[in-house]
């Protein structure tokens, strides 16, 4: 969390991004809510005694996604940055491909 939110704080150059290197950062968005959510449902694995797989999944996805929504709002503060719904969205895909990854290791 640290480490998106320090990197979200970096102000815009305000240089006009190519295709490659906003492919590269649009896979950092996806890589970062990736691993979000497999260290968030790792803990929470340890708090949630018996409680389902499914719980589990969940509640790291809510809390990953929580997270993205407001990295956006804190990038409305930094200078030449936007949030956008659509960041948001690409979060999302990390965090869906992390419960994918885990319930098929698990299940």
């Amino acid at each position: 969390m640290a480490l998106i939110f320090v990197l979200s704080g970096q102000p815009s150059d305000g240089q006009e991004r190519g295709f490659i290197e906003l492919l590269l950062r649009k896979l950092g968005h996806v890589t970062g809510y990736f691993l979000l959510t497999l260290s968030s449902g790792r803990a929470l694995r340890e708090l949630a005694g018996d409680r389902t797989l499914t719980w589990q999944l969940a509640a790291s996805s809510v809390f990953s996604l929580a997270y993205a929504v407001t990295d956006e709002f804190h990038q409305t503060f930094v200078d030449g940055r936007d949030g956008t719904p659509v960041d948001v969205l690409i979060d999302a895909i990390g965090i869906t491909l992390a419960c994918f990854v885990v319930a098929r290791r698990r299940g």
